[in-house]
């Protein structure tokens, strides 16, 4: 069992929106909680207690956040920052938490299952497959918040690793046009928009149909684009289970 602290802040990640996809922690610390701050627009609702204060953090700002959570725990509240999926994607888990530091409150983080995992889980695939990539990199496309040079989506792609890339439908003939620079036109595309909501929506396409899948299906907002070259070749099986491979359970 976890402890919750009186005076403290914890950083929960719900999920991707499937109430089920809430951690038991996650679940225990919102509970416990005497003020829920949540992301309004893709929190489910049916995870917040019905007698505890919970506030939609849709229309506030960084200010206005951190002054709830300051006042909250000073007289000795809990307080669950409730993002969805992950906490530490994407989110403003680095901001607010220097605040409270600056401020000499305690705060903690309860992870969450990301948009990208379910989306693949829904979909039954794998991100790694041996022989033919054992990586995963998750980014985005340059928006009206800028990415670094060194992280240009077509220098991500040209390892031809498995990609997840997320805020980025509604730029999504930009980004086909430049992960055509370095990848084939037949590649597989997993678009999923809303993963674990109601409205969920999973569609494969390939590379060069990226922009029109995303068109065609209304999917400019609320979707992670899973971009697998892997995913068409057959590749091996792990070794971890070849009768010829010993490991320290299973010598050979």
């Amino acid at each position: 069992m976890r402890h919750y602290e009186p005076g403290t802040v914890f950083f929960v990640g719900a999920g991707p929106g499937d109430p089920d996809l809430l951690t038991l922690a996650g679940a225990e610390c919102i509970q416990k909680s005497s003020l829920i701050l949540y992301a309004g627009s893709l929190v489910p609702q049916a995870i917040l207690p019905a007698n505890t204060r919970s506030l939609d953090t849709a229309t506030m700002t960084l200010e206005t956040i951190s002054g709830l959570m300051i006042e909250e725990t000073r007289r000795g509240g809990i307080v669950a920052r409730v993002h969805t999926g992950d906490p530490s994607l994407y989110g403003a888990l680095r901001e607010e938490s220097t605040i409270l530091e600056r401020e000499g409150i305690p705060w903690k983080v309860i992870p969450g299952v990301t948009a990208a995992c379910a989306a693949a889980a829904a979909a039954g695939i794998s991100f790694t497959t041996p022989s033919i990539t054992q990586t995963l990199i998750i980014s985005r496309l340059e928006g009206r918040t800028p990415m670094p040079s060194r992280e240009k989506i077509a220098s991500l792609a040209a390892h031809k690793t498995s990609l997840a890339i997320y805020l980025s439908g509604t730029l999504s003939k930009s980004l086909q046009d430049q992960l055509l620079d370095v990848l084939p036109a037949t590649t597989p595309v997993l678009c999923a928009h809303r993963v674990g909501h109601a409205e969920e929506k999973l569609r494969w396409t390939t590379l060069d149909r990226l922009h029109a899948c995303i068109a065609e299906n209304h999917m400019e907002h609320r979707t992670v684009i899973l971009v697998l070259p892997g995913e068409a070749l057959p590749g091996k099986p792990s070794r971890l289970y070849d009768a010829s491979f010993s490991h320290s359970f299973r010598p050979y």
